[in-house]
């Protein structure tokens, strides 16, 4: 049986497609949607590529328009976040005081930067990101070009918002902890190509290396102290280290967490009648048959609509191969699969690094487990990235030489249906 109205505490990307997929299902009770920002809303990639880079306006990071709520007769609580939940009495209670009963209730408060204690990190100039405000103000601060920018964190934000800052014309410099940017994420080889890539475009690495202190000058930052000692002149620091899942909430409400809150393959909490999704859900994936926790933009879209159906009782699971992209420089790239089943695995390349046209593919065991596709064209048939997932879902075995060949193409390599 449908519940007589529904919570959503979170008011991102998760959130706003559970309810979209609510009213889409014919899902007639009331839905209360509450955040802590005072945005409608929207989805984040952008944040860090096109809005950051003034190319695209704020009805690019929009998950639905602004007048779908009250055209739906979904409550907004902006501003206005849960703040306690009470599983048994299946009640939560918002930040002005007020309580409310709930039929069912979506946890997707996602996630939160992770805190970098440094001396200095409350200086003027020195900020984190996640928010469309942060992309706001970053954006006035780096449009005007010659400034010294030093980005602290060499993952995918930290990556995007070098590129944004170099391609503003400032001069940016790089620390991150591992010896090749992104080596964790898809290995030393195509980590090097994007470092390549930024080299080529103005910016300096310090790998592996890290923050002693940011330094400045009544109130204002003026530089960062590396832990060799080096003093790097700076107008502008970003701490990009990654995010830690927004688990106060669900904690505090007793449900069973690791990594995040721990839920079924349809998202399902450790209590009755309470779901997660996004970037705070750890869920069980079909897949693997084990969890799996992701903090990209597909994940939260997928993961809104499966919760959407599955609070109404529907059969709904999450079983969908994660996938993310980036844009840098002249590089679109697209990425999916698994990354813990590709760790340790060389990529089978099929086109060229040097010309920045290439597919990847890691395999285990015979098998494609990931894959990414960099400036493939888009008049391939099927897709690279159409190819990777049917690839990884047949959990056929391929071979290498095959992957490789541009001679073999992608439809004789997609898995009989």
């Amino acid at each position: 049986m449908s519940p007589e109205n529904i919570v959503i505490a979170g008011a991102g990307l998760a959130g706003a497609t559970a309810a979209r997929t609510l009213r889409t299902e014919g899902f007639h009770g009331d839905i209360i949607i509450a955040g802590a920002e005072s945005h409608h809303p929207y989805i984040r990639p952008p944040l860090s590529k096109e809005y950051l880079l003034g190319k695209a306006g704020e009805d690019a990071v929009e998950v639905v328009p602004e007048t779908w709520y009250t055209e739906n007769n979904v409550t907004l609580r902006l501003g206005v976040p849960v703040t306690e939940v009470d599983p048994a009495g299946h009640t939560v209670r918002y930040a002005d005081g007020t309580s409310e009963g709930y039929g069912a209730l979506l946890l997707a408060t996602g996630a939160l930067p992770r805190p970098l204690k440094l001396p200095g990190s409350g200086l003027d100039g020195v900020s984190t990101f996640r928010t469309l405000d942060d992309s706001r103000h970053l954006r006035e601060q780096l449009a005007d070009g010659g400034r010294n920018v030093v980005m602290i964190g060499s993952g995918w934000i930290g990556m995007e918002l070098a590129a944004a800052a170099s391609s503003y014309g400032n001069h940016v410099t790089l620390l991150g902890l591992e010896e090749v940017p992104l080596g964790g994420a898809i290995g030393p080889e195509l980590g090097r190509f994007f470092r390549t890539l930024h080299e080529g475009n103005g910016v300096r690495f310090v790998l592996p290396g890290s923050a002693r202190e940011i330094t400045g000058h009544a109130g204002k930052v003026t530089g960062v102290l590396t832990d060799s000692g080096e003093r790097l002149p700076a107008d502008i620091v970003v701490i990009a280290v990654g995010v830690v899942p927004d688990t106060a909430l669900a904690g505090a409400a007793g449900l069973e967490l690791r990594n995040g809150i721990l839920t079924d393959a349809s998202l399902r909490t450790s209590a009755p009648d309470i779901f997660a999704a996004g970037d705070v859900a750890n869920a069980l994936h079909p897949f693997t048959g084990e969890h799996y926790r992701s903090e990209h933009w597909a994940n939260a879209l997928n993961g809104g609509k499966v919760a959407g159906k599955a609070m109404l009782g529907q059969d709904a699971v999450l079983d969908a191969v994660p996938y993310f992209y980036t844009d840098q420089y002249d590089v679109s790239m697209e990425y999916s699969g698994f990354p813990s089943l590709a760790a340790d695995a060389a990529p089978v390349i099929r086109g060229s690094l040097e010309s920045k046209e290439f597919v990847a593919f890691w395999q285990r065991k015979g098998q494609v487990v990931a894959g990414m596709s960099v400036n493939w064209p888009k008049s391939s048939k099927p897709s690279a990235q159409k190819t990777i997932k049917a690839l990884i879902s047949a959990r056929s075995d391929v071979a290498a030489a095959a992957l490789s060949d541009p001679a073999v193409p992608f439809d004789q390599l997609m898995p009989e249906s």
